[in-house]
């Protein structure tokens, strides 16, 4: 049993009632918890309430489990918790969410501020567990990656998102090594601006044992980079597509692929893609789904390397209980999220709300933001300003803009021939034509005798009815 009482392991199993609850939210009131823009009526106090007893009720099992401290947790929390809720309300302002300004950048932008702005007392440090936090928010955000959406895309979409993050991941670990930066931080920024921004670097970190200072600064470059993104990338994108095609549909996926393959969160994706319009929004999120789903392959790639290394054998096999030493539990927790909220999908035991969005999968997504809230104001009080210019962080700071820069060259070419060329030569769709006005008229209208036209109705206002006049050509 020891070996199920680590982090990994016990987040897994603690965040299975959560994915429970999030695949019974069309029985509950209001079809689950929700952070509400309006905090005035009594229904989202009690939504409040209950995300702050569920959120501390982990907390205490997984420290109690963990054997770490329990004194003092409950008010340490209460910040940490009252903070995060700021943060989540604050996006919930319409002005906010239309410059697509995320509650996980006023999360650590909060912490930032009070990091460095004032000392953190003693009794306020139980509570800042990052890691924990975020690593459930991993697992519940599995159960918003359903197979259905990733194939919505098609071999397109799939090829785009293995070929993008393949040369992207090896070119930004390349540059980070040629800024001498260490094994483990340039695989963890490698992931990070690759796949899927903070959940690929917490799952390459956790398998690279990189540095918790240093996570924290690629985080921090992820969620301030990402937000002049959102609004550079449809303008650019919006640019470039009518010079590779006239076809208003394609150049929409085009846009929307390029914006799914460059941006580096969920959420901004769907911001950013929204700007662009309803089909290159749908093809952004698919293709965004795609990328998500690769987190897990691409720790068991870093595990396998690893262990190759750690052998110090040239040509050596590393065998399977090495590599699953090494790989992160908790990205078992999200691969066993999406299978069976895609199973539950594909057997329609899913519902749609008003919206026509899955309910079920909202709720998990809730759960996700929530937690990732949580961990991003521990992030936040644990990093320093001053930190951060240091040498080596300015060299992270130089591979990630050249690493984001490259990423976005090579998923512009990737839509283009996948989306442009490919897939309408390969998967062409055939909308239908519309009807004429002569194959409108119905069969049975008789022909007129030769030499009569039929003139314009000449309508006198004294009389009900029409009178034709046919006249002799």
């Amino acid at each position: 049993m020891k070996k199920f009482l680590t982090e990994d392991w016990v987040v897994t199993f603690l965040s299975l009632p959560l994915l429970i609850i999030a695949g019974l939210a069309s029985f509950l009131p209001n079809n689950g918890f929700k952070v509400a823009a309006d905090l005035t009526h009594h229904a989202a106090w009690h939504d409040i309430a209950a995300f702050f007893i569920i959120a501390l009720l982990l907390l205490y099992v997984g420290n109690t489990l963990l054997r770490r401290p329990t004194r003092g947790l409950i008010r340490s929390f209460i910040v940490i918790f009252a903070i995060s809720l700021l943060a989540q309300w604050i996006a919930k302002i319409e002005a906010v969410k239309y410059y697509g300004f995320e509650a996980v950048f006023f999360s650590v932008l909060f912490g930032l501020l009070i990091r460095n702005l004032f000392r953190i007392p003693e009794w306020l440090k139980p509570a800042i567990q990052g890691e924990f936090f975020i690593k459930i928010g991993v697992v519940c955000l599995g159960a918003t990656v359903l197979f259905s959406d990733v194939m919505k895309s098609g071999a397109a979409g799939l090829i785009q998102a293995v070929v993008v993050v393949s040369i992207v991941w090896f070119f930004a670990y390349w540059l980070a090594r040629k800024f001498n930066i260490g094994q483990a931080t340039a695989m963890t920024l490698a992931s990070g601006c690759s796949i899927c921004g903070v959940s690929a670097c917490i799952t390459a970190a956790g398998v690279a044992d990189t540095d918790k200072k240093q996570l924290s600064y690629i985080i921090s470059l992820v969620l301030i980079i990402v937000v002049p993104m959102i609004y550079l990338m449809p303008w650019l994108a919006g640019m470039i597509a009518p010079l590779l095609t006239d076809d208003p549909i394609i150049q929409q996926e085009i846009i929307g692929a390029w914006i799914g393959g460059t941006i580096d969160t969920t959420s901004g994706v769907g911001a950013s893609s929204e700007m662009a319009g309803d089909i290159a929004q749908k093809t952004a999120i698919v293709v965004k789904a795609t990328q998500n789903v690769l987190i897990g392959f691409v720790a068991f790639f870093i595990a396998l390397y690893l262990s190759a290394r750690s052998e110090g054998k040239k040509g050596y096999m590393p065998s399977f209980g090495i590599v699953w030493d090494k790989f992160p539990k908790f990205i078992l927790g999200f691969i066993l999220a999406s299978a069976v909220f895609s199973i539950l999908q594909t057997q329609e035991l899913l519902t749609l709300d008003a919206k026509s969005k899955i309910i079920e999968t909202s709720m998990a997504k809730t759960f996700s933001t929530f937690f990732f809230s949580l961990s991003f104001v521990c992030i936040g009080m644990d990093t320093r300003l001053k930190e951060i210019v240091s040498r080596e962080n300015r060299r992270l700071l130089f591979s990630f803009i050249g690493a984001q820069l490259f990423n976005i060259i090579v998923a512009m070419f990737a839509a283009w021939f996948m989306f442009g060329v490919v897939k309408p030569a390969l998967w062409p769709s055939t909308p239908k034509k519309p009807k004429t006005h002569t194959e409108n008229l119905k069969p049975s209208t008789p022909a007129l005798p030769e030499g009569f036209i039929i003139e314009e109705p000449i309508v006198d206002e004294e009389i009900s009815f029409d009178t034709v006049t046919t006249v002799k050509r």
